[in-house]
């Protein structure tokens, strides 16, 4: 089982494959199957006929409620400000467990800005896990606390800093450089092993009467991609 996931709204009822129109109101139900959590996104009527009697009743059932369907927003230019959400989604993606308290610090974060509400709080092998729905798309969070002491709080917190400021895959340092002259001085004045390779190979080709000039080092670099 995994510590966290997301579970996308559907698109369409479950029941009857009806694809579900704007502001259209649906039911939710969601059930652990120990191997992972299941969503179940249902339209009115087939609600009314199919699962009113008896949802609650059914072998692994966590929770339930009702929402409202929005229709997607039109795609919109991917390079953006890296956000708590969208950052969240990325370490849920990534299933790294270092991570996991990174993540959990980020779902509460969201919750008190309002941008996730807890539907549901289980307790499941042991771990208190955290049911989240973000209201605007209708996903489903599922997220393990971590159980952080509070000698950890401050190391996560820069973490989550980090990661927000730079993204998951932060710029490299750029290699040291000296700016002693009498260093950068001996660095120019020295042969550097490739000249002194070259110079031998000349000595080489002449002393066997090859006559041929030395041809230079050709470096293979990656064509670049269209």
């Amino acid at each position: 089982m995994n510590d966290w996931n997301i579970q996308s709204r559907a698109n369409a009822c479950e029941a009857c494959g009806q694809s579900f129109v704007d502001r259209q109101p649906y039911h939710t139900l969601l059930f652990d199957e120990r191997q992972d959590f299941r969503r179940q996104d249902i339209c009115t009527p087939c609600w009314q006929k199919q699962f009113s009697d008896g949802a609650r009743e059914r072998k692994g059932f966590i929770s339930y409620w009702q929402g409202i369907y929005e229709a997607p927003p039109p795609a919109v230019d991917p390079i953006h400000k890296e956000t708590a959400e969208t950052l969240l989604r990325k370490l849920i993606e990534q299933n790294d467990p270092r991570y996991v308290p990174a993540g959990y610090i980020l779902a509460v974060m969201l919750e008190r800005k309002r941008v996730l509400k807890v539907k549901e709080q289980i307790v499941r092998d042991g771990k208190r896990t955290f049911i989240y729905e973000q209201p605007k798309t209708g996903d489903v969070f599922t997220i393990t606390d971590p159980d952080l002491k509070l000698d950890q709080l401050e190391e996560v917190q820069h973490d989550v800093a980090a990661l927000l400021e730079h993204g998951l895959n932060p710029p490299q340092p750029a290699p040291a450089t000296t700016t002693d002259p009498n260093a950068i001085a001996a660095a120019e004045n020295t042969p550097s092993s490739t000249s002194r390779q070259s110079e031998a190979e000349a000595d080489e080709g002449e002393r066997r009467g090859e006559g041929e000039t030395n041809k230079p080092a050709i470096s293979e670099q990656p064509i670049p991609q269209a």
